[in-house]
């Protein structure tokens, strides 16, 4: 056992914080053939992909697609753009604040739902909102990143030719093994380990597997990973698949023979009819490419699906969203391929964690005819929502979105989805799989909680009063619904609009099953 240590920056100043290593002389590869392992033989079903077509040419190489539509890529002249959703160009410019302009751009990598990280002649940059942001770590590294992956701590792990560096709450640290850097690193991808289930960072260093845990808050053990592979096959990359409420995250590993798949600790190989080639995923969505056959994998429906008529002579993954889109450069002209058009999401992201129990979540239909209806599923139920603004929760009497309570969810992995329906009884789905832990989880009753409200605000009125008789709680859960909607447009109480965090208790007691 070697102890080392993150070297970290804050503000230009070095700081030494205690890391603890554990890794072996030589990765384990091949405890036993994959021709031992069970076998998947995918049929996938075949599919009309649908297709957005960029109005800017981008080269090939890594982007970042962002999960609400569209993303940040690089074009044939080493320009960094951002494509809007129906695959027009968006600003995107550097900040007036940044000590040096980015120069010609050399790749792009994800950096979280709505961020990406900029490689270009003048270091690293942020893509955030239009702008191209030199962060205050900058200096740290120059060019030569390698490969992006986020932990389910939040964490982005960033494998430069340098080394292995962690970047979390605008901290960048590197991490060392007995004081030597990491370097040799060629893909990363954030899955649990095989021995424990511990959430982890897979990484292919000089071609041998290995795996980072994280046993506290600066206290890493670098495992090594026993991939079962046949003689003389080899590992080419490696990619995963989020957690759902329902399943953990997955390893999906390209090998030069087959791909091999780790769900629930149990090693899988997946053979297709032909070989694969290219391998890309994100969210819950896997793509892989072979000689001249496009697949997708959609993990929460556990389907897959060939893509017809789609030229693979000249192809290259570019990037993948969580919606289940991948963009491409086909012949020279970049596109965004998909399933089929599926309403977009904003205000959640794939495995975010929320902390509160009111959130705006809007929903953008998707592209071509209008859905005859379009509804959030959440917690089993149905929540349907109007347009032109779909949100999670309705509207305020201005217009503007309204925030729905999330208070009658079990803390822990949920699930939500957009779904439209057209006038031809067909229908789209698009799912977000999310964390609750709200900060304060407590159910909240009439009793301990509201009753207080109601004879200090609302008595006067509803008890003896001109209003609608609100004097019992068997009132109260019945007109639940229209009290909600009243103290939220501020019409009640008629002597002045409750305190924000009054009408919060009544919204969370009402949602969260209007306990006595």
């Amino acid at each position: 056992m070697k102890m080392t240590a993150f070297s970290r920056e804050k503000e230009g100043r070095p700081a030494v914080l205690p890391l603890l290593l554990v890794l072996a002389a030589a990765a384990g590869v091949g405890g036993c053939s994959s021709s031992s392992l069970p076998l998947e033989r995918p049929r996938p079903v075949p599919f009309q992909p649908a297709y957005v077509s960029s109005a800017q040419s981008l080269a090939p190489g890594s982007g970042f697609a962002d999960q609400a539509g569209g993303g940040v890529f690089v074009t044939a002249a080493g320009e960094a753009v951002r494509i809007r959703l129906d695959g027009t160009r968006a600003q995107l410019v550097s900040h007036p604040g940044n000590p040096v302009a980015p120069g010609l751009v050399r790749a792009v990598f994800r950096t979280g739902p709505r961020t990406a990280l900029v490689e270009a002649e003048k270091g690293l940059f942020i893509a955030d909102s239009g702008w191209m942001i030199a962060p205050s770590w900058r200096a740290k590294l120059g060019p030569g990143l390698v490969a992006t992956a986020q932990t389910s701590d939040g964490a982005v792990w960033l494998a430069h030719t340098s080394g292995l560096y962690r970047l979390h709450e605008g901290l960048l640290t590197e991490l060392k093994v007995g004081g030597e850097s990491l370097t040799g690193i060629t893909t990363l991808a954030a899955a649990p380990a095989v021995e424990d289930a511990a959430p982890g960072l897979w990484m292919l260093r000089d071609g041998q597997p290995s795996v980072a845990v994280a046993l506290s808050a600066n206290v890493h053990q670098v495992r090594p990973a026993d991939i079962p592979l046949d003689e003389n096959e080899s590992l080419v990359s490696l990619v995963s698949l989020d957690a759902s409420k329902d399943q953990s995250a997955e390893l999906w590993a390209l090998t030069t023979e087959r791909i091999l798949r780790l769900k629930d600790r149990r090693w899988r190989r997946v053979e297709f009819a032909q070989r694969p080639a290219q391998l890309l995923a994100a969210g819950r969505f896997l793509w892989v490419k072979s000689s001249d056959q496009l697949l997708s994998y959609d993990a929460d429906a556990d389907r897959w699906g060939e893509a017809m008529g789609v030229d693979m002579r000249e192809f290259r993954f570019l990037a993948a969203d969580e919606s289940g889109c991948a963009w491409v450069v086909l012949g020279g002209q970049a596109a965004a391929i998909s399933w089929g058009a599926v309403a977009r999401v904003s205000g959640l992201y794939q495995g975010q964690k929320v902390v509160a129990d009111g959130l705006v979540v809007r929903a953008i239909p998707p592209a071509g005819p209008a859905p005859a209806a379009l509804l959030f599923q959440l917690g089993g139920a149905d929540i349907l929502s109007e347009g032109p603004t779909y949100s999670l929760g309705g509207a305020e009497a201005d217009g503007t979105p309204r925030a729905f309570s999330f208070a009658a969810l079990e803390p822990g992995m949920q699930s939500l989805s957009v779904v439209a329906r057209f006038l031809d009884g067909s229908e789209t789905r698009r799912v977000v799989h999310f964390d609750y832990q709200p900060v304060g989880a407590a159910v909240l009753s009439w009793e301990q909680n509201v009753r207080s409200i109601h004879e200090s605000r609302c008595a006067q009125c509803h008890v003896s009063g001109p209003g609608r008789s609100l004097s019992t709680y068997a009132q109260w859960k019945e007109n639940a619904e229209l009290i909600v909607k009243a103290v939220r447009d501020q019409r009640m109480p008629a002597d002045g609009p409750l305190d924000p965090q009054l009408i919060n208790i009544i919204q969370r007691w009402a949602s969260s099953g209007a306990k006595p």
